[in-house]
C-alpha cells in the first residue's frame, strides 16, 4: 500500500552523522541511568506484598502513608492507581507475617477512617526467592532470544547487514530500558514481555529493510552504495510508516483505555515502535555503509553451467 504516488527522495544517509550525535547522547543517558539510578523493579522481582484498595471519595496519599506509618508499616510504597480513590500499596517481603495476616492488619489500619474507609480490590503476593527467580529467568529469556536472532541474521544476511541489524535490537533494548529508568516508570514482567515484543517488532522492520538493500544492490547496475542504500530506504517508507502508525493507533489505544494495569506494557511497546522504526533506518544501514557493504559483497556466487569442461582425469 502506498501512501504517496511518487517515490520518495530522502537523503536518509546524508543525515546519518547527525542521527549517530543522537544516537549515542541517547545511549550514554540510558547507559548512565541504568548504572547510576537502575531500574524501578515492580513485586514480580523484587518480591512483598501489593495491595489494591478503592475509597469511596478521593485520598490523598500523605494521609494513607501516615497511617500506615503509625500502624507500622513505614516502608511502604504508596501511589495512585487510575485515580484518586484509587490507592496502589507495595510493602517488603516479612517473615514475621503471613500473607493473609498482612493483608488483614493493612486493610484494618485503612479502614479506621470511618469517614472515608478503604475496600480491598486485589492482593498479590510474591516471596523473594520467587521474585530472583523470576529475575534469572527473565535475564536469560532475553539473552536466549537475541542469541537467537543473532545466529538467524547470521544465516540469512551478509555478515554486514546481520552485524547491523544486531547493533540495530541492542539500540532499541538499550534505549528502552534506560528511558524505564530515567523515568523510573515500574519494570516488571509485563514490561519484559512487551521488550521482547520490541526485539522481534525492530528485528522484522530491519529485516524488510535489509532485504531491499541486498536485492537493489544485484540489480542496480550503477550507484554508490549510499545511493543504493537510499533507494532501498525510500521505496521501503511507505510500509514502514503504514505499519509503524497502524501499530501505535492500538497501542496508544491501550495505554489510554487499558486501565493502569496495562499502562507500563502499553508504555513499553510505544517507546519500541518509535526506536525500532528509527533504528530501522538509521543504525542498521549506516552500520552496514561503515563496515564497507558493496555490490561484490551482495552477488550470488557463480553457478557452473551445465556441459562446463571437467578437470582432466588420468
Amino acid at each position: 500500500m502506498k501512501l504517496y504516488k511518487k517515490s520518495f527522495r530522502i537523503d536518509f544517509m546524508g543525515k546519518r552523522r547527525l542521527a549517530l550525535i543522537f544516537s549515542v547522547a541517547l545511549l550514554l543517558t540510558s547507559l548512565g541511568s541504568l548504572i547510576f539510578q537502575g531500574l524501578n523493579f515492580g513485586i514480580d522481582f523484587t518480591g512483598g506484598t501489593l495491595l489494591e484498595v478503592g475509597y469511596e471519595q478521593p485520598v490523598e496519599l500523605s494521609d494513607v502513608r501516615q497511617d500506615l506509618g503509625e500502624a507500622g508499616f513505614g516502608g511502604a510504597i504508596v501511589q495512585h492507581f487510575g485515580t484518586t480513590r484509587d490507592v496502589l500499596i507495595r510493602l517488603a517481603p516479612g517473615a514475621e507475617r503471613n500473607n493473609a495476616e498482612l493483608s488483614n492488619e493493612v486493610l484494618a489500619t485503612l479502614q479506621a477512617n470511618g469517614d472515608n474507609p478503604a475496600t480491598m480490590r486485589r492482593v498479590e503476593f510474591v516471596g523473594p526467592k520467587v521474585g530472583e527467580e523470576l529475575t534469572e529467568q527473565g535475564g536469560l529469556a532475553m539473552l536466549y532470544a537475541l542469541i537467537g536472532i543473532l545466529i538467524y541474521v547470521s544465516l540469512r544476511f551478509e555478515y554486514r547487514l546481520a552485524i547491523g541489524s544486531v547493533a540495530a535490537l541492542v539500540h532499541d533494548v538499550l534505549i528502552v530500558l534506560g528511558l524505564f529508568s530515567l523515568l523510573q516508570l515500574e519494570f516488571d514482567l509485563t514490561v519484559l514481555a512487551a521488550l521482547l515484543a520490541v526485539i522481534g517488532y525492530s528485528l522484522n522492520d530491519t529485516i524488510v529493510v535489509s532485504d531491499r538493500i541486498r536485492e537493489n544492490f544485484r540489480k542496480i547496475r550503477k550507484g554508490t552504495a549510499v545511493q543504493v542504500v537510499n533507494t532501498s530506504l525510500n521505496q521501503t517508507l511507505s510500509r514502514t510508516v503504514m505499519t509503524s502508525l497502524t501499530t501505535l493507533l492500538v497501542l496508544f489505544a491501550l495505554f489510554i483505555f487499558g486501565g493502569e494495569a496495562i499502562h507500563s506494557f502499553s508504555m513499553a511497546l510505544i517507546m519500541g515502535v518509535l526506536v525500532g522504526t528509527y533504528s530501522s533506518i538509521y543504525i542498521a544501514s549506516p552500520t552496514a555503509l561503515a563496515l564497507g557493504i558493496s555490490k561484490g559483497d551482495l552477488m550470488p556466487a557463480p553457478v557452473p553451467k551445465e556441459g562446463a569442461k571437467l578437470d582432466d582425469r588420468p
